[in-house]
């Protein structure tokens, strides 16, 4: 057993609830709140909410890069 949720877990850190969860991985909201309070989540649905975790990250990589590459080019210019 997980010492958090993975649903609730990746709902609380990336700010979704569970339909919209539930939209991003292809589950119902019903089906999201039962996985939300159950100790068994399986396998398909953790590494789909790791894989949004890891979106995320990317995203704000890509933001970082961006901000730097607008920063060096006004110092270039």
């Amino acid at each position: 057993m997980m010492n958090e949720n993975i649903i609730k877990k990746t709902c609380k850190k990336l700010g979704l609830t569970y339909k919209q969860l539930g939209e991003l991985i292809g589950l119902s909201e019903g089906s999201i709140k039962r996985l939300a309070t159950s100790d068994e989540v399986n396998m398909q649905v953790v590494k789909s909410c790791e894989m949004l975790f890891k979106i995320k990250e990317l995203e704000n990589k890509l933001i970082n890069l961006e901000t730097f590459k607008t920063s060096l080019k006004s110092i270039l210019d």
